[in-house]
């Protein structure tokens, strides 16, 4: 028997990256899983490759009725609700003295605004055993120049999941963060540049930059029963690049 046989899961920013990775993995370890993000080609792409336990919807995670629509299509196609990566979000380098307001709310609207909105959404659908897995990220310990707002994005991600884990006392439902260290994603790409996110993860104990299957892997650990004595807890996937 596989880990997630018959689980429901969700996956945002699910099209692409660390989410299509973890899609895949969910998928492998036995689970049903709903693709949600903004661009409809890379989800239908990843649906397609995934194959029929994967439903592509696009929305945002900005907008509330998106959000609504999602979880309303998995309640009336399953009922309910195992596993919700809460993974959509975006950064781009910008120096203090550089950084505008619109780039602020972008970026909080989306790591932060958004992850609190699809996890209270998603909520109602989860019952005992339900796992939340949060994004986080190397930077949301670490001092990185030009990524600040970024990394206070993922700052604020992380006390959430400490928050959360209180809230959820005695509803059997678990809050975890999952942060990667570099990891070439297309996101990592735009935002750092393909040649910085190798040299980055050269620079890690482990020796090389990470994929989107490794971090795929821990997500699936922390979506299972094996990590069931794990609540508001940060792991990090990041070939120890934070940590040493």
């Amino acid at each position: 028997m596989k880990r997630l046989d018959g689980k429901t899961a969700v996956v945002t920013g699910g099209g692409t990256g660390i989410g299509f990775g973890t899609a895949k993995r969910f998928i492998d370890e036995g689970a049903s899983v709903y693709l949600f993000g903004r661009r409809r080609e890379p989800l239908d792409r990843a649906a397609a490759e995934l194959g029929p336990n994967a439903r592509a919807i696009q929305g945002s995670v900005t907008d509330q009725a998106d959000l609504d629509r999602l979880f309303e299509t998995v309640r009336a196609e399953r009922g309910g609700l195992d596993i919700l990566f809460a993974n959509a979000g975006f950064g781009a380098l910008v120096p203090l003295g550089q950084i505008t307001r619109d780039q602020f709310d972008a970026a909080f609207d989306v790591n932060v605004k958004g992850t609190l909105f699809t996890v209270q959404t998603a909520l109602p659908l989860m019952g005992p055993g339900g796992s939340i897995i949060l994004t986080g990220s190397t930077t949301g310990v670490m001092g990185t120049p030009s990524f600040s707002v970024y990394s206070a994005t993922k700052a604020a991600v992380r006390n959430f999941a400490r928050s959360w884990a209180q809230d959820l006392r005695g509803t059997g439902i678990r809050v975890n963060v999952l942060s990667p260290g570099p990891t070439l994603t297309e996101l990592a790409e735009e935002a750092v540049g393909r040649d910085a996110m190798i040299e980055m993860g050269a620079s890690t104990p482990i020796g090389h930059v990470g994929a989107p299957s490794e971090i795929g892997a821990v997500a699936a650990f922390l979506a299972s029963s094996d990590s069931s004595f794990m609540t508001g807890s940060e792991v990090f996937a990041d070939g120890g690049f934070a940590q040493v």
